[in-house]
């Protein structure tokens, strides 16, 4: 259920709509968008009934129940142009058996305040380096549609699939007479595990030009150059080098897969110590115990397993 907080007047809004995915690429563009133009909230939803908890949390050794799932819908007066802007943020994408009821729920509020166009986001997994630039695709609702995103660089997906909520919410809006569009941006196959602003900043150029925005990426573009730091990082550590250059074998990128994914859930202390002590262990093969126990404090053992067995396969018997 949508229940509006304010009823203002809005000039032919378009919407945006994004939640959590692949790269966060689309839940972070979103949230950048929110906080460098003056949105405001007008409305809730609801929406129990669509998600459900998978587990619980413990803080302090004690359970909590997971906060009820939803979505916020704001929006900006966008002055001197045609649309003003509805931007709708979920805090994830429903049950599976769910998407469809939550899409029509969402696209009739968009309905009924006037929407003509939605636009979602979604990441791309392709076979590029992580230090390359992202290109950004589109799908769209007809073939009209593409008529103005003229002279704005975008690859067009001619055939495929637009996983979950992201191509759902078109389907729907597709079906009651709206219009709209997909905009991807390139990840590489072995970080979606791991935040990706460069493509998020890649959509929100297309993003910025097709709406007349003005946005300050500063902020995202310096996001952008540390987490491509702490990828090549990364690499160098699985590679046993201080840097990485050339194309990553099949075993490499599941070994990074893998490690990205521990990557996300480790604060920085936790995993400066666990490398410290794979440098240590690299040495001193006594200190693979000590190594062994830290991971499995932070259940991370799984993700850093091939590494660590590494540590064996290289040593050489004392002499």
């Amino acid at each position: 259920m949508i229940k509006n907080t304010s009823a203002p007047k809005l000039k032919s809004p378009i919407m945006l709509c994004a939640w959590p995915g692949m790269g966060e690429v689309a839940i972070k563009a979103a949230l950048y968008l929110k906080d460098s133009l003056p949105f405001k909230e007008f409305g809730r939803i609801e929406a129990g009934n669509y998600f459900e908890a998978a587990g619980i949390f413990v803080k302090g050794g004690v359970l909590e129940l997971p906060k009820p799932m939803g979505g916020v819908f704001y929006y900006y007066k966008n002055p001197g142009k045609p649309n003003d802007i509805i931007l709708f943020i979920s805090d994830a994408q429903p049950n599976l058996g769910s998407g469809i009821s939550y899409a029509r729920e969402i696209i009739d509020f968009a309905l009924k305040h006037g929407v003509k166009f939605i636009y979602t986001f979604a990441a791309m997994t392709v076979p590029i380096e992580h230090t390359q630039t992202s290109n950004v695709w589109i799908a769209v609702t007809a073939k009209k549609v593409m008529q103005q995103f003229k002279g704005v660089n975008l690859k067009t997906l001619n055939d495929g699939q637009i996983s979950g909520l992201n191509g759902l919410i078109l389907g729907v809006a597709k079906n009651k007479g709206l219009n709209g569009a997909c905009l991807l941006g390139e990840i590489p196959i072995y970080t979606i595990q791991i935040e990706n602003p460069k493509a998020s900043l890649a959509v929100l150029d297309v993003l910025a030009k097709t709406l007349g925005l003005t946005l300050d990426c500063k902020g995202l573009l310096e996001r952008a150059k540390f987490v491509d730091e702490e990828i090549n990082k990364l690499i160098g550590y699985i590679k046993g080098e201080p840097s990485h250059t050339g194309p990553l074998s099949e075993d490499e990128i599941e070994r990074i897969k893998k490690e990205l994914a521990a990557f996300t859930r480790l604060p920085n202390s936790a995993r400066e110590k666990i490398e410290a002590l794979f440098k240590l262990a690299a040495e001193d093969l006594n200190k693979a115990a000590e190594l062994k126990k830290e991971l499995d404090t932070w259940s991370v053992f799984k993700d850093y397993e091939d590494r660590f067995l590494d540590l064996f396969r290289r040593s050489k018997p004392n002499q």
